[in-house]
């Protein structure tokens, strides 16, 4: 006897599901999200994949501990923050802002290898909009295939006949399984898609490259199982009124999670900056105000950046406190600290701070230049070109030492810098250092070493 279909409730969310509709998600706590899905009781065989070695059970001491070679994506920044290139097997995912540069990149990592097959699929551009995208890079490539295709089985078959060494989906909303009575994009396709994918990809060791968009606030949109289910996570950002783009890893199975890629976008595509520090930097020699240099450091790579601020008299009631790229709660810190412990009146002032160059920092050890910079613009008085900073602000005024210190110093140096100011708790190995560096112990000291 056939089985009647079953009508359940799913949460657009978060994929929680109810056998009866509910206004508010018990998991997510959003409103209104519960949505009915018919499931047929009949039930669909699915296509399973297994790799030779996955029906065995094997002692622990067997696994074999091999370094795994990797692909190279033939971009320094793209390898450096996948941990080394990309794993065989593993599945991928890119997000950002639409427009941001996602199907440039990707385009761009198949066309870069000249020994790497790629299979390019497509399901929200033609055949011939990518190839316009690929005249505009300019870089040939007789391995890069193309296929214009929304279904995921047909994606799958043609992946396993085709047997590239890269998949390349743009985007994992675009794609629908028959298996599942939704419409492409749905919350229920987006975690089918992408677990089918993933079984693929570790049975077949072939790596997929997934493009996903992200949602109003930020994060990668679909079910947060998707997160879960990918071995790489990599969120790519920027200002569309800057050229910089930041490759950020959020999630990496294979690698840190602490490393960044910066790429520059031109008519061109994307071109990879080797050397942040000289372009974040103002190289003029113009003595400005309200500016400080900071050594900052992100995984293992040191670069420097340009802190901005502005001090101005309040109109209104309540004095603004605006930043960009950098965490506002922060600031509000470090200015009660400069009231509290400087004996400063900045309740009545308005305070912008700005990062040159529209990149986001979470460093700490930007504080003591955020110090600097503030100290700067209130008493108009120009910190000298060559002088960069490097330590934390704690709430009791005393300057903390930060890690890595030898590698900010040593790239504060070979930019060309003088003079750098540092934590006095900081221990170096060695003085040996063709740039002076200046310890101090709390924001008072560093009030009177420039600004009297």
């Amino acid at each position: 006897m056939a089985k009647k279909d079953k009508i359940v409730y799913v949460c657009d969310n978060c994929g929680a599901d109810s056998p009866k509709w509910i206004g508010k998600c018990p998991y997510c706590q959003q409103w209104n999200t519960y949505k009915e899905k018919r499931i047929s009781g009949s039930k669909n065989k699915k296509e399973t994949f297994r790799s030779e070695d996955t029906n065995d059970i094997k002692p622990l001491s067997e696994i074999s501990l091999e370094k795994e070679p990797r692909l190279s994506a033939n971009y320094n920044e793209v390898d450096r923050v996948l941990g080394g290139g990309i794993v065989p097997g593993s599945v991928v995912l890119i997000g950002g802002e639409p427009g941001i540069g996602k199907s440039t990149l990707a385009l761009q990592i198949a066309l870069q290898s000249n020994e790497m097959k790629s299979l390019y699929v497509s399901g929200e551009e033609s055949l011939r909009q990518i190839k316009i995208r690929a005249d505009r890079i300019n870089k040939k490539n007789e391995k890069v295939h193309l296929l214009n295709e929304t279904s995921l089985e047909e994606v799958i078959a043609k992946t396993k006949e085709f047997k590239p060494d890269l998949l390349i989906v743009d985007s994992i909303q675009t794609l629908f399984s028959e298996n599942i009575d939704s419409s492409p994009g749905n919350i229920s396709q987006v975690r089918e898609s992408a677990s089918q994918l993933l079984r693929f990809a570790k049975a077949s060791a072939i790596p997929v490259l997934l493009i996903g968009h992200i949602n109003k606030e930020g994060s990668i949109a679909g079910p947060k199982v998707l997160e879960h289910i990918v071995d790489v996570v990599l969120q790519f950002e920027g200002d569309h009124n800057y050229i910089y783009r930041v490759l950020r890893s959020l999630k990496n199975r294979f690698g840190s999670t602490s490393e960044i890629g910066i790429f520059e976008m031109h008519n061109f595509g994307l071109e990879e900056v080797l050397n942040p520090s000289e372009l974040l930097i103002n190289q003029s020699n113009n003595d400005l105000s309200g500016v400080a240099i900071a050594a900052t450091i992100n995984g293992i790579r040191p670069f420097l950046v340009e802190i901005q601020a502005l001090v101005s008299a309040s109109p209104y009631g309540t004095p603004q406190r605006t930043t960009t790229g950098f965490d506002g709660r922060r600031l509000s810190m470090l200015l009660a600290v400069l009231e509290k412990k400087g004996n400063l009146n900045l309740y009545n002032k308005d305070v912008f701070l700005n990062i040159a160059g529209g990149i986001k920092v979470i460093d700490p050890a930007i504080d003591l230049s955020i110090i600097a910079s503030v100290l700067s613009s209130l008493t108009d008085k120009t910190i000298p070109g060559n002088v960069c900073f490097a330590g934390e602000v704690g709430l009791s005024g005393e300057i903390r030492a930060v890690s890595q210190i030898e590698q900010r110093i040593q790239e504060a140096e070979k930019i060309g810098f003088s003079k750098i100011f540092i934590s006095g708790y900081n221990k170096l190995q060695t003085n040996n250092y063709n740039i002076e560096v200046v310890m101090i112990n709390t924001v008072q000291d560093l009030f009177n070493r420039i600004f009297r």
